[in-house]
């Protein structure tokens, strides 16, 4: 075994010790669900028993967890720098999220635009909170005003943008897979932007 393979079976049998610690379950509890004897169990949290993918299978089912989040290493920064958009006053954490939902946080010092005509219509979803400032959601003909701590949720196809009011404002959007396909297709062909972008 290298020294990567080692510590990847370590990272593995703390990950099921402290998945078991959190639901309150004993080794016997545990054991009982993944159909392995509690003496099995205590050795592979132990590092006494060598892993085996079948088992491994087995107590990632029972722990409500799957094999690749019990044995993912962090190969990425888990530190990341804003992408800044000079040019619409944004600034953006990109966030990972489930597979096909998008959460991107977002600072925006810009107001809505001032012309319906700009406003976009996408199929989708979207969900947003402000975490700070006060923000402004133009959806169809309704202007919204949405402070600190409140949050929307819309279908886009509603045409919709969304901007400051008052100074900088930070947004955290969560979007499905059609409501992030319209945002990406609308990017480069003038289009206001928005948290889900």
């Amino acid at each position: 075994m290298t020294q990567d393979d080692d510590e990847l079976d370590s990272l593995v049998r703390k990950r099921i010790r402290a998945l078991r610690v959190a639901q309150g379950w004993s080794l016997e509890e545990l054991a009982d669900r993944a159909h392995l004897s509690q003496s099995t169990l205590s050795r592979i949290e132990t590092g006494q028993r060598r892993l085996a993918l079948d088992q491994l299978v087995t107590l990632a089912r029972a722990l409500d967890t799957s094999l690749d989040q019990l044995v993912e290493t962090a190969t990425e920064d888990v530190v990341s720098n804003p992408m800044i958009d000079g040019t619409h006053g944004l600034m953006r954490w990109p966030i990972k999220a489930e597979p096909g939902m998008t959460v991107v946080r977002q600072r925006m010092t810009n107001p809505p635009p001032d012309s319906p005509s700009r406003l976009r219509a996408h199929t989708g979803r979207e969900w947003l909170v402000v975490l700070s400032g006060t923000a402004i959601l133009l959806l169809g003909n309704r202007r919204f005003r949405i402070e600190t701590n409140q949050s929307a949720e819309f279908p886009t196809m509603l045409p919709h943008a969304i901007g400051a009011e008052g100074g900088p404002c930070e947004i955290l959007g969560i979007f499905d897979r059609d409501a992030r396909r319209g945002h990406q297709r609308g990017e480069g062909a003038g289009n206001v932007t928005h948290p889900s972008q």
